[in-house]
């Protein structure tokens, strides 16, 4: 049993690890986190306002949901498929007391509807970006979508350097 238990929380720091070092061309998503600053500089960025809808695609720990609802106000909705990543993002927004402003919904971003938002939020790999493509080009025009590090095949309304690590890429839906 306590084998079991040592083996279990190996696998899961290994693949924690493997995570921060994924690959930007992988079809899966890397847990990296992003730092609250750089959150804050994405969401100014795109001008958030209270009455805005921030959705974060691949919602990691709900950290931007927390920010983006806290900070300015606006309503959250975080999409994560991975049920570590989900469940630990539900116990950050319960103790934050912002419950009543952020859901967190357990699902595919590929397969999930957010036709309703106004912001997009993500830090996804190259080829996540790519297959999102065709559900931001359904969005109705004028959709602001923030993405940390990575480009995609839209057109760039303002592009800023984070410490100089990497960019944050405004752009809007046409």
């Amino acid at each position: 049993m306590i084998l079991d238990l040592i083996l279990v929380v190996l696998i899961i720091f290994l693949l924690l690890i493997l995570s921060m070092v994924w690959p930007p061309d992988s079809p899966w998503s890397p847990w990296w986190r992003t730092s609250d600053d750089a959150i804050r500089k994405a969401l100014k960025l795109a001008k958030v306002k209270s009455s805005d809808v921030v959705y974060d695609l691949g919602s990691g720990d709900g950290r931007s949901l927390v920010i983006a609802a806290k900070e300015f106000n606006t309503k959250s909705i975080g999409i994560e498929i991975d049920p570590l990543r989900f469940y630990i993002s539900k116990l950050l927004i319960m103790f934050s007391g912002l419950g009543e402003r952020i859901v967190v919904r357990r699902e595919n971003f590929l397969k999930s509807d957010f036709s309703d938002a106004s912001v997009i939020f993500v830090y996804l790999v190259p080829n996540a970006l790519k297959r999102l493509r065709p559900k931001f080009l359904e969005l109705k025009k004028g959709t602001r979508i923030v993405s940390i590090k990575y480009e995609m095949d839209l057109p760039v309304i303002k592009s800023v350097a984070f410490k100089n690590k990497y960019r944050i890429i405004l752009y809007r839906t046409p």
